[in-house]
């Protein structure tokens, strides 16, 4: 009888346990992209003024993540685009040899508040995680033959297309323009 009941106690300890311990990470969570392994892009939207189309591509065969959100910085100034709508840390999975999607604004109407003029550089980078050191692109291959103005720059998360990237962006700076 004595031992019947310890081995009850034993095995609602563990049910105890089980419900309560924290989820065990999975062995086949993917790990993070690698940056030899992915194709970053950026272009100039064909149909939205002032916005520049990103992506990313996992060019290995086995899926991996990157962070939510891309990493945009512009040419030698401090600080990066801001996620909209805002986002917590955290990754987004690209299947192997998938893509995913996000769009940049770099140009928000508050710089005619402002009185001045917003700095405009030669240059961006793009990173799919902060931790890297991603890719740049001129000016002048993103349609902006004179720099980019950076006032208030803003991306969307990775998304799964192009279009909705955008609608993300338009709708995340409505009121905002490209001068």
């Amino acid at each position: 009888m004595r031992a019947r009941h310890i081995a009850a106690a034993a095995a609602a300890a563990l049910t105890l346990a089980a419900l309560t311990a924290p989820a065990a990470v999975s062995a086949t969570a993917p790990a993070a992209c690698g940056e030899n392994d992915l194709t970053l892009r950026a272009e100039p939207s064909d149909d939205s003024d002032g916005v520049i189309r990103l992506s990313v591509r996992n060019d290995s065969g086995r899926a991996c993540t990157v962070d939510v959100a891309p990493t945009v910085t512009y040419g030698d100034l401090d600080g990066a685009a801001q996620p909209r709508p805002a986002t917590k840390s955290g990754t987004y999975e690209l299947a192997a040899h998938a893509t995913a999607y996000a769009a940049v604004r770099s140009l928000a109407a508050t710089d005619t508040d402002s009185g001045g003029q917003p700095p405009t550089v030669p240059s961006l980078r793009v990173a799919a995680s902060p931790d890297q050191s991603g890719r740049g692109f001129q000016a002048m291959t993103l349609g902006a033959p004179t720099g980019i103005q950076v006032w208030e720059p803003v991306t969307t998360p990775w998304m799964a297309s192009p279009a909705q990237a955008e609608q993300v962006i338009e709708e995340q700076t409505a009121g905002w323009f490209q001068a």
